[in-house]
């Protein structure tokens, strides 16, 4: 995965510490900066002044769409420092954003996020603020996030639903100890339930309106292709087997069992869309088209989960 990329001379950022003043001049610099050595940006944003903005305003304290006057102010040098080294971190250590400033936003809901996460960016946020119709037609009252990292789905679908009550598992004790620091921020301790579960493990029984899951599902090739940002992530959030569905054919085939007779199963599986419909070319799954960007997003009714689980069990079988 690792790759030699173009870095940011120490001469450069003394010089940009010494003679940069203002917000503004801070932020033309963070733009060049991700510019000209062509930094990934994949963790949120795609657009360099976004993040450059992003990165200077909250490295001082300041609202991201903050007045136009106030860039002009200027900088104390320590805040020239702290955001000269930040940019130097984004670049040549090519650092995601969300983790320099411990903070994402994900359905308009900010999130603490570090190393043992993902940074929160599924496009299942458009589902959430949708209300995931037209495919569920009522207000669901039990609610599962699988794989939540960050607890950012889990806590997103239970602001949108002020009634429901949200289970929240994942095999990663780390991960779960950073999403418990997001439910007691988003006062949400009553609602969602976080639980460290492989997959169903440790969910006997249990069924719900909706299954929503952001599983793993890189697969081998793209693992070794994947940007430098990437390195920083853990591995167990991303890598999913040999085509990245080993995670999904698990949901898929123990889905049925959790699902209530109208409930709704909502998986993401980003580019491993085409090795799933290959997989499984007699299942309609029907794919979501986002307004706001993103793919590999797919629907099924607790009927088609009925229905083909014995075509699921014999592929995960046969794994």
């Amino acid at each position: 995965m690792s790759e030699t990329f173009s870095t940011l001379d120490e001469a450069v950022l003394a010089e940009a510490e010494a003679t940069l003043v203002t917000i503004r001049d801070f932020i033309r610099f963070g733009v060049s900066a991700l510019r000209l050595h062509d930094v990934h940006l994949g963790h949120g944003s795609n657009d360099p002044f976004a993040e450059a903005t992003a990165l200077v305003m909250q490295t001082l304290g300041l609202d991201w769409s903050a007045d136009a006057e106030i860039l002009d102010a200027k900088l104390l040098p320590s805040e020239r420092r702290t955001v000269v080294e930040l940019v130097r971190r984004r670049v040549n250590e090519r650092t995601p954003l969300g983790y320099l400033l411990n903070l994402a936003y994900f359905a308009g809901l900010p999130f603490y996020v570090d190393e043992r996460v993902l940074v929160p960016r599924s496009p299942i946020a458009e589902l959430i603020a949708g209300r995931f119709q037209p495919w569920l037609a009522f207000e669901p009252q039990r609610v599962l996030d699988l794989c939540t990292g960050s607890g950012c789905i889990a806590i997103a679908v239970a602001t949108e639903f002020p009634d429901a009550l949200v289970d929240a598992a994942d095999i990663s004790m780390d991960a779960l100890s950073v999403a418990s620091v997001n439910v007691e921020h988003h006062d949400l301790l009553e609602r969602v339930n976080l639980i460290e579960s492989d997959v169903f493990g440790k969910l006997p029984g249990q069924r719900y309106d909706l299954i929503v899951s952001n599983p793993p599902y890189v697969d081998a090739e793209d693992m070794a292709d994947l940007p430098p940002e990437f390195e920083k992530e853990p591995e167990l959030g991303l890598a999913s087997g040999r085509d990245g569905l080993d995670l999904t054919r698990r949901i898929l085939a123990e889905s049925a069992d959790h699902l209530t007779d109208e409930g709704v199963l909502v998986v993401e599986v980003g580019n491993s869309q085409w090795a799933l419909e290959q997989s499984f070319p007699e299942v309609p799954f029907e794919w979501v088209e986002f307004e706001n960007g993103g793919q590999g997003v797919f629907v099924l009714s607790a009927a088609q989960c009925r229905e083909f689980q014995p075509l699921f069990q014999a592929a995960l079988a046969g794994d």
